[in-house]
Parts: C-alpha cells; sequence; structure tokens
C-alpha cells in the first residue's frame, strides 16, 4: 500500500517513519526545500527518541521517501495525510491555512479516487471545509473524480512518540462511507492483527475526540496544580492528597502531578482552540477556560517562590535553571514554564544560568545570549544564589548535594516538578521549596 504524508513536522514524520516500519510505502512531503535535503541525507530536524534509526533504517530499505513535490506521488498512492501546521492566531483559533492549502492541491492533481486523511489537529467542522475546498478545485477543472476526507488524529507523546504510534491506546478514524473504511482498515490492518483498538466513527466526531482528550488530560494538570496552590496555604502535602484520591478507581493516578505547568505543542494550543470553538457557537466552556487561566499563572508559581526566597529582591543574584523544555525527552519549548520564568526573572534583574540536556540549541533560537548557557547541570550552580528545577529529567533526580553546597553562593532549592526529598535536601543544608508541600 501507497501513502503520502504532506509536512515532515513532529506530526508527519513520526507517523512517516512508523507507517513504513509496518511496511507501507510512504512518501513524506514538505515544501521546505532545506529541511527534505537535510532529511534525504539522513539528519533529523527534530529531537525524538529512537525517531534518527528508525527513519534511516526505512529509507535504506526502499520504504520512506522525501519530496517538496506532492504531484509527484500522488498519482501512485492512495490515501494522503496531511500533518502540517495548524499554529494559534491571536483570538486563539486554529489557522487552517496551511490545511486548506494541501486540500486545494490535492484537489487541482488528483487524477483518480484518493483519501485525504486530517492528521493534524484541527477544530469540528474542518472536514466540511477541506472537501469543500476540494470540490472547488475540481469544478474550475472541470472534472467528476471521486475522493473523500476523513480524520485521523493523533494521540503521540512527545518523548514517547514512536510507542505510542506503534503500540496505541486506540486509533480513531472519522470517515463518511463505507469505502473509505476499507481503505483505512487496511491502512491499519496490522495493528487490528495485533488487537489494538480502532474505532470509526463519524468525522465530526473523531475531531472532537483529540480536543476533548487534551482538554481532560490539561484539566487534570490545573486542577492538580489548584489544589497545590491551596495546600501550600493551609499546610497540606500535595503528595499525600495525590495517593489519597489516586486510588479511587473512578479517578485513577494518571495526570495528578503538580507542578509548574503544562507547554508543549498541543496542551495549550488545543485549549486556546476548543474554548474558540464553544464561543463561536455561542457557548462558553467555563471549565476550559478556567483550566487555561489557571496554567498561565500557574508558569510564573517557580518565579514567586525564588522572588519570596530571596528576600523578595533579584536583582543581581544568579539564579540556575535546571530544564528548559516543556517535558523531558524532547527538546521543544512551545509554551515552555521555562520561557515565562527567564523573562521574569530578566525584568526582576537576575542573572540566569540555564542547563537543558537536549533544548539548549533550541533556548539560543528563542531568546538569544540573554542567559548564560552552562556545560552541564553543576557548571550552572556555580555561584548561584539558587536552584530551580523546571523540567525533570533523569539526570537531575539524584544531583550531588554535596558538590552542590561547595560551589553554590546561596542555598535555595525550588522544585518546580516536585521530584527531590525535601527532608533529605533539607538535610544536607538547603532551604527547599516545592509545589504543594
Amino acid at each position: 500500500m501507497n501513502i503520502a504524508i504532506v509536512g515532515t513536522g513532529y506530526v508527519g514524520l513520526v507517523s512517516g517513519a512508523c507507517f513504513a516500519e509496518m511496511g507501507i510505502d510512504v512518501t513524506c512531503v514538505d515544501i521546505d526545500e532545506k529541511k527534505i535535503k537535510s532529511l534525504i541525507n539522513g539528519d533529523i530536524p527534530i529531537y525524538e527518541p529512537g525517531l534518527d534509526d528508525l527513519v534511516k533504517r526505512n529509507v535504506e530499505a526502499g520504504r520512506l521517501h522525501f519530496t517538496t513535490d506532492l504531484t509527484t506521488c500522488l498519482n501512485d498512492v492512495e490515501v494522503v495525510f496531511s500533518a502540517v501546521g495548524t499554529p494559534p492566531d491571536e483570538d486563539g483559533s486554529a489557522d487552517l491555512k496551511y490545511v486548506l492549502e494541501v486540500a486545494r492541491t490535492f484537489g487541482r492533481n488528483i487524477k483518480k479516487y484518493t483519501i485525504l486523511v486530517t492528521k493534524s489537529t484541527v477544530p469540528v467542522g474542518t472536514a466540511k471545509k477541506v472537501k469543500a475546498a476540494i470540490q472547488e478545485e475540481l469544478d474550475k477543472r472541470g472534472e467528476k473524480i471521486d475522493f473523500e476526507v476523513a480524520s485521523n488524529p493523533e494521540f503521540l507523546k512527545e518523548g514517547a512518540a514512536i510507542k505510542d504510534f506503534m503500540s496505541p491506546d486506540r486509533v480513531v478514524v472519522g470517515v463518511e462511507s463505507e469505502r473509505a473504511q476499507k481503505v483505512m482498515s487496511k491502512l491499519y490492518r496490522p495493528f487490528l492483527t495485533n488487537n489494538f483498538r480502532v474505532y470509526f466513527m463519524d468525522i465530526p466526531s473523531a475531531e472532537m475526540t483529540k480536543y476533548a482528550a487534551n482538554a481532560m488530560l490539561a484539566t487534570r494538570i490545573s486542577f492538580m496544580n489548584d489544589i497545590a496552590n491551596l495546600c501550600d496555604i493551609v499546610g497540606a502535602n500535595i503528595d499525600m492528597v495525590r495517593k489519597g484520591i489516586g486510588t479511587d478507581a473512578r479517578i485513577g493516578n494518571k495526570f495528578l502531578y503538580a507542578g509548574c505547568g503544562y507547554g508543549g505543542s498541543c496542551f495549550p494550543k488545543d485549549v486556546k482552540a476548543l474554548a474558540h470553538t464553544a464561543r463561536e457557537n455561542g457557548y462558553t466552556m467555563g471549565v476550559i477556560e478556567a483550566v487555561e487561566a489557571v496554567n498561565e499563572r500557574q508558569k510564573s508559581i517557580v518565579y514567586e517562590k525564588l522572588l519570596k526566597a530571596l528576600g523578595n529582591d533579584l536583582k543581581g543574584k544568579t539564579i540556575a535553571l535546571w530544564g528548559l523544555a516543556f517535558k523531558p525527552e524532547t527538546d521543544d519549548m512551545r509554551e515552555a514554564p521555562s520561557l515565562v520564568i527567564i523573562k521574569k526573572l530578566l525584568d526582576a534583574g537576575a542573572i540566569v544560568k540555564v542547563y537543558d540536556p537536549v533544548a539548549m540549541d533550541e533556548c539560543r533560537r528563542r531568546i538569544g545570549e540573554s542567559v548564560i548557557y552552562a556545560k552541564d547541570m553543576y557548571d550552572a550552580t556555580i555561584d548561584a544564589d539558587a536552584i530551580a528545577l523546571v523540567t525533570e529529567w533523569k539526570q537531575f533526580r539524584v544531583p550531588s548535594w554535596t558538590v552542590i553546597k561547595k560551589v553554590m553562593k546561596g542555598n535555595v532549592i525550588v522544585d518546580g516538578r516536585n521530584i527531590y526529598d525535601k527532608e533529605e535536601v533539607q538535610h544536607e543544608g538547603f532551604k527547599y521549596y516545592a509545589i504543594g508541600k
């Protein structure tokens, strides 16, 4: 089976490599010539564990190809996936210009029955716009060619995307006909063979499922952060509270960890877009809008704790930041709490030293040389008045407090992810501050 995937960003490249690994012939398409040349040469533009080897193996096997021109492969494929970006507009809505451009290119060039599948996260109702754009191009051509649209939202976690794709919790596919369902069933047959759950449904439900899933997870995070902030005020311990409610089978223990807020390419964008879709339809999603508001406030919690711990004056103070990416196992800094913390620290006159195992180049690209880039986690702590843990990378979990104590100027530790044992850190002579403890 031959397919094409338009867009070689995070979703498109991971999906393409994984489909190829399943034995499908995949052509990945992107208008960025530099990116395509890099991919052909084996250079992967994103950090994702295992992706380099997966791409290399399938390119060498002849199952994974790269091009800048969709028309070169369109006659040979049964399915075209649209995995282009849907960046948020200023009002929070998803910008569909790239999605609709793929649809128009598809409509201008198809010559046989082909399915255009939206893989990008798009608002409910996007499929209708995509279908109309394709039909408009066919009408301009004076052609009557059968085609269909479908929705197949991705549920990939950065840092574990390959495992998520190859062993999914579920595959959601929205279709309009039995014919399209048969084609998509053929594509996902390896999953069906392994008893993975593939759910076929109508397209609006598939589109909504993606937003609802991310909004639910974001809600749990913001809820726990709200509870943690109250724990700080009343003297409760969020870790005990988490255990107490997580054992309730109706609640479960996933996504109940308090911290300094969520970031990344999905949760912030999707929560905003879902709230905007509701407003467009005359409805206000009070819970979802509160989730976003709590998260934006939570991104400042580490800064606020540093400010209080250092006597409400950060001017000239040196702060070591451990972690820049929004989560471990990725270099993604989109909507990362670290960006909010850095800006507030710099505005307050602090000197900021940063270290992240993989996101240093991404940080330079975003904020330039406004911070000091350390060689490693210990280098960042030299002469520091305080350390702030922002991303819970494994290498940060068991630091040598003895070494740190010798090189630090101060003794303040702000644990933005609650990964350290309070008694242990205090025993080493540090002042320890966490979230909700």
